[in-house]
């Protein structure tokens, strides 16, 4: 199976995340994005995330009717932080025959060598970079070292501009999310008051 990791916050998940999803499904012929929240981020302040629950539940509302998208609990079932190659280590000792894609924002690449064991991460999963710009692969892998640069391969996205920050920043104002996020999630965020400021 070609299985493609897109890991994040999720916090929530929206119709960019989806997008990217997709396009690197269908460009990269795989046969299953799996969607994997992370419980404890290496670059965000613990706590800083809305619960577990919630952002699993917005992804599987999400996803839902689209088997090629899997939810997976992987790295919430993990009590330390979330580290991307712990992650592909743990899903190549219980896939070994699946041909892994990990997905990640071109603009990303430019940090992907201060990431905890990049050449690992490369042997372990093919790295698939999103970019939403003009750039070409080789502006985009300019700063990588050879080894990690021959490993990226490039898929590109119409240029749609929608940030989680900015989406809890508008609910928290009052201001509408539709178009934003799947209409399930929207109605799940309400209902939960989520990302609501406090009283």
């Amino acid at each position: 199976m070609r299985l493609g990791i897109f890991g994040g916050a999720f916090d929530p998940i929206h119709n960019g995340h989806l997008l990217l999803a997709e396009q690197c499904r269908e460009q990269c012929q795989l046969d299953e994005v799996w969607f994997v929240p992370t419980k404890i981020p290496p670059h965000k302040e613990a706590g800083s995330l809305s619960p577990d629950a919630d952002r699993l539940e917005m992804l599987k509302l999400a996803t839902a009717g689209r088997p090629e998208f899997v939810v997976s609990e992987i790295e919430l079932n993990r009590a330390e932080v979330s580290w991307t190659v712990d992650t592909l280590r743990q899903l190549r000792d219980k896939r070994p025959d699946d041909e892994l894609f990990f997905l990640i924002g071109a603009d990303s690449l430019r940090d992907f060598p201060t990431w905890k064991e990049p050449e690992e991460i490369a042997e372990l999963a093919s790295v698939v970079a999103v970019n939403r710009g003009e750039a070409s692969l080789d502006e985009l892998t300019a700063d990588l070292k050879s080894e990690l640069s021959a490993s990226v391969r490039l898929v590109t996205m119409p240029g749609i501009s929608i940030s989680a920050t900015d989406l809890r920043s508008r609910v928290s104002a009052g201001k509408s999310i539709r178009y934003l996020v799947p209409r399930a999630v929207e109605e799940f965020i309400l209902a939960q008051k989520l990302y609501d400021l406090p009283t």
